[in-house]
């Protein structure tokens, strides 16, 4: 009887385990081409963003290369940052929430992280916030709106009567009254105080905090071990919370630990180059359709090697095609933008 069972398993005739030889074995060929297809695209990507990155380092150097590589150096670094941040608390907001639409940032996050340094610059003062070292500013900000935004969105995700155009206009509603407020004390504030605000708020890729940089970068590794930690759990909850939670998973822990994850992403993004709407959106959709797989030990990284991509390219051309005739946001809002309404008319097609 051995003897048997191992033809049957040999030959592809016989069944494994209750589950049809032939059935089984159509399986194992489709995980293979999964995985070697996942194999080429992570070649693909690595070098194209080798390749962008290279080219935003040399491109127009023309000899200075002391005073522009160390710079251009610097810029890459908060380039890698910013992308890993952006397209992994994208990825993870969009496993939570159960659809490949709403991200931290259309969900209000930037804009909260925004009303939360132009409070602290409102009710302590420009001096006092100029006397604050730039990482004890960061860090405060960054605890705050971990604290603020678990508790404020924890009790929107948890509920699953809402569905996803509720949860997009709780995300335009949150934004818009967090930009509301931060709006009126721009208004009443002194001057001073605007300017103080304007420097600590909207940074870019041009004026990097060095300290800030290596801060973020280590919040970042932070964030990235704990959701390549989590990503088995972030699989099953692919499947949606009834099932997820009959497998084993405590949803409302888990759903705080990502907000967690995700609220400190946000702050070190934010914190480096300000609010960058539409670029989680555009990253994470393209590694969902590049990779065909819904597992985050594939998803997570090719989305950070898109968006890294899509950074260094997309400064390089501002420097110089365009001369910086615009910002980098302004450009990736503009197509993000523009995605996003796609994806909206699409959703709303299938309903």
């Amino acid at each position: 009887m051995p003897d048997l069972l191992t033809d049957q398993r040999s030959s592809g005739d016989g069944p494994i385990d209750g589950v049809p030889a032939r059935t089984s074995h159509d399986a194992i060929q489709r995980r293979r081409r999964l995985d070697r297809r996942s194999v080429l695209v992570f070649v693909l990507l690595s070098l194209i963003a080798a390749g962008s990155a290279t080219l935003f380092l040399t491109w127009g150097v023309n000899g200075y290369w002391d005073y522009a590589l160390p710079r251009r150096l610097e810029q890459l670094a908060a380039l890698v940052v910013v992308g890993a941040a952006i397209s992994v608390s994208t990825i993870v907001f969009q496993t939570l929430t159960e659809n490949r639409i709403l991200t931290p940032a259309i969900m209000g996050f930037d804009a909260l992280y925004i009303l939360i340094a132009t409070t602290l610059v409102f009710m302590l003062g420009s001096e006092t916030v100029v006397g604050i070292s730039s990482v004890h500013l960061f860090a405060l900000n960054a605890i705050l709106l971990v604290v603020v935004a678990t508790l404020a969105y924890r009790w929107v995700l948890t509920d699953t009567s809402r569905g996803l155009y509720t949860l997009l206009l709780v995300g335009v509603i949150a934004g818009t009254l967090f930009n509301s407020f931060s709006t009126f004390m721009f208004r009443v504030m002194e001057p001073s105080e605007y300017d103080t605000l304007l420097t600590t708020l909207y940074a870019s890729f041009n004026l990097i905090d060095t300290t800030v940089l290596r801060i973020a970068t280590a919040l970042l590794v932070l964030g990235i071990v704990a959701a390549v930690m989590m990503a088995p759990t972030l699989d099953v909850l692919t499947l949606g919370r009834d099932r997820a939670t009959a497998l084993g998973v405590d949803y409302r822990r888990t759903a705080t630990k990502l907000l967690i994850i995700v609220a400190g992403l946000v702050a070190v993004s934010t914190a480096l180059v300000g609010p960058v709407l539409f670029l989680g959106l555009l990253v994470a959709n393209l590694a969902y359709q590049l990779t065909r797989t819904q597992r985050h030990s594939i998803t997570l990284p090719a989305a950070i090697l898109i968006s890294i991509t899509a950074l260094a390219l997309g400064q390089a051309l501002l420097q110089h095609v365009f001369n910086y005739a615009g910002t980098l946001g302004s450009i990736i809002n503009l197509v993000g933008g523009t995605y996003f309404v796609i994806l909206l008319v699409m959703e709303s097609k299938k309903t």
